[in-house]
């Protein structure tokens, strides 16, 4: 069976989007902007790069509506249909009547994460998880035990405030961190989620 995966980036002060929702920082960084994927240095793979791997191991996403929004105004999804990347099946949690993309398999959900999540697990057919975003939808998923992993990789920007990564308390106790390396100008770290 998959895992539930956390895979975001962030600010070294803690943040994922700016106050305006934006991720736009992000791709002032190099190995940020999605035109980087594919553009490391001597052949060094760019943090874009290790998502894609990540990608193709992913079987469902999901993700908050300010995500699903800023994804449709930022590409113009809705106008352009065919620049929503996801191949995989996408949950949508919203409390409102939201666009869907035209040809793109997403469902919109309220309620309970646990729910979601076993539907989320059927379809994914034993691969990954991908909780999109946002910090309070993820944790969501962490105080119903159904969490795995958090992946972060820390883009040296400090944004001030924003939207935050994780807005829970979740102490040491909770996290064994499996990994911590550079990656261009991103340190990437992973915590396995102890239940």
């Amino acid at each position: 069976m998959g895992k539930t995966v956390y895979n975001t980036a962030t600010s070294v002060d803690g943040f994922i989007a700016d106050p305006d929702n934006s991720l736009e920082w992000l791709f002032t960084v190099p190995g940020g902007h999605p035109d980087d994927l594919g553009a490391g240095e001597g052949g060094a793979e760019t943090p874009l790069d290790e998502f894609a791997e990540f990608l193709k191991g992913v079987g469902a996403i999901c993700m908050g509506s300010t995500t699903y929004e800023w994804i449709l105004n930022f590409e113009h999804v809705l106008e352009q249909p065919e620049k929503w990347e996801y191949e995989q099946p996408a949950w949508v949690f919203t409390s409102r009547e939201l666009p869907a993309v035209p040809g793109a398999d997403i469902r919109f959900a309220s309620g309970d994460v646990a729910a979601v999540h076993a539907e989320m697990t059927a379809v994914a057919e034993g691969k990954d998880l991908w909780i999109v975003g946002g910090g309070d939808l993820v944790g969501q998923f962490f105080e119903a035990g159904l969490l795995d992993e958090i992946r972060v990789s820390l883009a040296p920007v400090f944004l001030g405030g924003g939207a935050p990564l994780l807005p829970r308390r979740i102490l040491s106790d909770r996290l064994e961190l499996i990994e911590a390396r550079p990656s261009g100008q991103f340190a990437c770290l992973a915590y396995r989620v102890k239940n």
